[in-house]
């Protein structure tokens, strides 16, 4: 029997996971044509396969004696790597079937801290149809979500006011109407109307530089010719709530977040011109980024959800345009 001399280093080997399936049909079958049959290829193909994965090892695999097809003893080790291969093969596509399915995936959120107070309840949703998803969750101030955002540190951002930036897609899905709170206590508790003027004028406690409602808020008196009297400058808004409660001025605050101290009378909210604020929830994310199964589920049950809420269909799935960005 004439042998082909192989001259490859090992370090040459380039397998490909086609010539390790293929090989692994001949030798359980011991047979090329059995072998053809099952993978559905012709003959010659299969033929071609184990020569090139011969010519890439170096060594035979495979010898006829006869009408026989036995493996040598480089094959008998070949077709133990290939059985792991195929074993591997099968495991990965199982363990992306399941990100698929979302038996297990990572979800990456950014969110500002106002979001908070309504999201916990979706992510639950979400955790309870798919008990395997994990979810990571930033919780943090408008500039630190959006650096997330920019450095694909997070797969979706929930703000509420977007940059203008054609490297990004927002999508509208719920009101963020911003109040301003007082103490029961206050001068202005009882009045049944208060300008934006003499709203100017009374001690104002402020989020952080980098807040989005901060931005707003100066944004408001500013279109007004108007400044504000700046008091406490503190960095969430349970710290917003308990200054206000404790007498140090007036706060501007999300409607969202102040449910339990409107039920309990220990704030209220101030009939001031130009108040409510409007604005609006938006979903973001890199407009290149290929979203995941998990993100994708839980944008879908974001817009879904709201889209059943009042006053909130209209704006799902709207692009966040220049004109409602201001």
């Amino acid at each position: 029997m004439i042998r082909r001399c192989y001259g490859l280093a090992p370090g040459d080997m380039h397998i490909t996971l086609r010539q390790m399936r293929i090989f692994e049909a001949v030798a359980r079958f011991s047979s090329i044509s059995r072998a053809a049959s099952e993978l559905h290829l012709t003959q010659p193909a299969v033929s071609m396969q184990i020569k090139q994965l011969e010519d890439q090892i170096g060594l035979p695999l495979l010898e006829q004696i006869g009408k026989r097809l036995f493996l040598t003893e480089a094959g008998l080790e070949m077709r133990k790597h290939a059985q792991r291969f195929e074993e591997q093969t099968l495991a990965l596509k199982t363990c992306m079937d399941q990100f698929r399915e979302l038996d297990r995936g990572l979800l990456r959120l950014a969110v500002v801290s106002t979001a908070n107070y309504f999201l916990p309840p979706l992510i639950a949703s979400l955790t309870e149809r798919h008990p395997g998803m994990r979810i990571s969750l930033q919780v943090e101030n408008r500039e630190s979500v959006l650096s997330a955002l920019a450095d694909n540190r997070t797969d979706l951002a929930v703000t509420g006011l977007p940059p203008e930036s054609a490297d990004l897609t927002a999508q509208a899905f719920m009101d963020n109407p911003l109040v301003v709170i007082a103490a029961p206590s206050h001068p202005l508790a009882n009045e049944r109307q208060i300008s934006v003027s003499q709203f100017s004028k009374e001690t104002l406690v402020v989020r952080e530089p980098g807040s989005g409602t901060r931005a707003a808020i100066e944004r408001h008196f500013a279109e007004r010719g108007l400044g504000y009297v700046p008091g406490c400058e503190l960095n969430t808004n349970e710290a917003i709530k308990q200054a206000v409660q404790a007498g140090l001025g007036l706060g501007v605050v999300s409607l969202q977040t102040i449910e339990l101290e409107l039920e309990t009378k220990r704030l209220l909210v101030l009939p001031v011109e130009g108040f409510p604020i409007v604005r609006r929830w938006y979903v973001v994310h890199r407009s290149e980024k290929r979203l995941s199964a998990a993100a994708l589920a839980f944008l879908e049950l974001l817009l879904g959800h709201t889209a059943k809420d009042g006053g909130t269909s209209a704006m799902v799935a709207a692009p966040a345009s220049r004109q409602s960005r201001r």
